[in-house]
């Protein structure tokens, strides 16, 4: 698993047991699989589709560094399907893992657009071509 983004815990992060608010962490993974997606399918417009079962399995706290990880499960024809883990890097604990997210590319008037790709690339790669 790639580990791309850090998150710090914040007072606004928090829900009422002064831990991390569940729906907090999901918007930073929503995020994180727009931004992912982007990068991978080179276009701008993308969508969740689908996320799959979200097991949690600790927490963290105001103060704690929260690190994303995705990776590609597979690549549809206008669809990539993502993995995630989010960990305490604190703790060293997984917080929660998501086995299925479904981004879907677009097209500009918001319709399902094939993509072509099959593989993950690096951007480091594609600077490699030109």
């Amino acid at each position: 698993m790639r580990f791309h983004t850090r998150k710090w815990v914040k007072p606004g992060d928090l829900n009422p047991n002064a831990t991390l608010f569940g729906g907090r962490l999901l918007e930073w993974i929503d995020e994180e699989a727009a931004l992912y997606t982007v990068v991978q399918l080179e276009n701008s417009k993308v969508v969740t589709k689908y996320i799959s079962e979200i097991n949690f399995m600790s927490s963290a706290k105001q103060g704690d560094i929260v690190e994303l990880g995705m990776d590609v499960v597979k690549f549809g024809s206008s669809s990539i399907v993502l993995k995630c883990e989010a960990r305490n890097m604190m703790t060293r604990e997984t917080i929660l893992t998501v086995d299925n997210i479904v981004m879907v590319n677009l097209d500009e008037n918001g319709n399902p657009k094939p993509h072509g790709k099959t593989q993950v690339e690096f951007v480091r790669d594609r600077l490699n071509k030109s």
